[in-house]
């Protein structure tokens, strides 16, 4: 099982970081060991001063698949759920100045905070909202039909690199508000109104 995210998805997001709106779907990997299920406590690192929250609708992959035709992609996923891509924002800043890989900032232990995944027939509008509250207050809001890319375009641009596989997880890119996370924090999503994840801080 891999995670596939898509970075600057949002063109609003984008221009919060200084960078201009991408050509094509921004993608980078997480490992398996990045995943943290089932509403746990994250606990931030010692290797950085601040660690960015950054939530997200994510994609269950149902079949296997290989250079994906868009018009097809939609038969390649069977749910959705809601994701935090932890950031660790300083360091990504460094490493992105200095040219180098974003491995340790985006990859690390617990940074890949999912909910449980809903079937996509329970869902009659594919546009989902998705809402990250910190302590009872909304930091970040937006729908997905303001994605750049749509979840059927990340599946055919991702399938001509990668081989798609049963259970892979995609990350479909966070909307603006991105920002710091904070020791005691109680942090909550959101998908279509209803509370996917409910996250202490440590």
């Amino acid at each position: 099982m891999k995670i596939i995210c898509v970075g600057m998805n949002y063109a609003s997001h984008a221009r919060e970081l200084g960078d201009e709106p991408p050509q094509h779907p921004v993608l980078f990997m997480k490992p398996d060991s990045a995943l943290l299920k089932s509403n746990k406590p994250f606990y931030l690192p010692d290797f950085s001063n601040r660690i960015d929250h950054e939530v997200e609708l994510t994609v269950r992959i149902s079949r296997l698949g290989k250079h994906i035709s868009e018009k097809y992609a939609h038969r390649y996923y069977d749910a959705v759920g809601l994701g935090i891509d932890l950031t660790a924002r300083d360091l990504q800043k460094e490493v992105r100045e200095a040219g180098m890989p974003w491995e340790i900032t985006k990859g690390f232990d617990g940074s890949a905070v999912i909910s449980e995944f809903v079937p996509l027939e329970r869902f009659e509008n594919k546009d989902f909202d998705i809402r990250l509250d910190i302590n009872g207050k909304t930091v970040q809001e937006g729908n997905t039909r303001d994605m750049l890319f749509s979840i059927d375009q990340i599946i055919a641009y991702a399938s001509q690199f990668f081989t798609l596989k049963i259970g892979d997880i995609l990350f479909t890119g966070t909307p603006p508000g991105v920002g710091p996370l904070h020791i005691n924090d109680e942090v909550t999503g959101y998908l279509n109104g209803t509370c996917m994840i409910d996250m202490l801080v440590k």
